[in-house]
């Protein structure tokens, strides 16, 4: 039970999360520049919470791994994105930017683990 229910709170965590970025672009002025990123961030930071859905029902373990590499590699793009944005000023609250920042850092601390848990898992079945 306790498995499950960590499963879902990160799906709920990324879900969240995707939120965040959502309210965070919607909130961006209308520019050129400005547009180019929202887009680019509303890709990749709602990507995570899809992709770590498809990863629960991954057909194998090299599918799952896959998967949740997918979801590490958008949060590192939205990571960039979200300090491209922040170098530029582009933002109108600098303490939610401050926080979607910090909420990635998080995640990909999270991902990071996941992915290297989950090969070693991986080479452990194998012997």
């Amino acid at each position: 039970m306790e498995e499950k229910k960590r499963k879902y709170d990160l799906e709920e965590r990324l879900i969240n999360f995707a939120v965040m970025i959502i309210e965070l672009i919607e909130h961006l002025p209308n520019s050129k520049s400005a547009n180019h990123l929202a887009g680019q961030l509303l890709r990749s930071g709602t990507s995570p919470a899809l992709n770590y859905g498809e990863a629960q029902s991954g057909e194998s373990a090299n599918d799952f791994i896959h998967k949740i590499r997918v979801v590490l590699k958008e949060l590192r793009e939205t990571l960039v994105c979200l300090k491209i944005l922040y170098r530029t000023k582009l933002y109108n609250s600098e303490e939610k930017i401050k926080a979607v920042l910090t909420e990635t850092d998080e995640l990909v601390a999270i991902f990071v683990t996941s992915v290297r848990t989950a090969e070693r898992r991986k080479i452990g079945n194998r012997k």
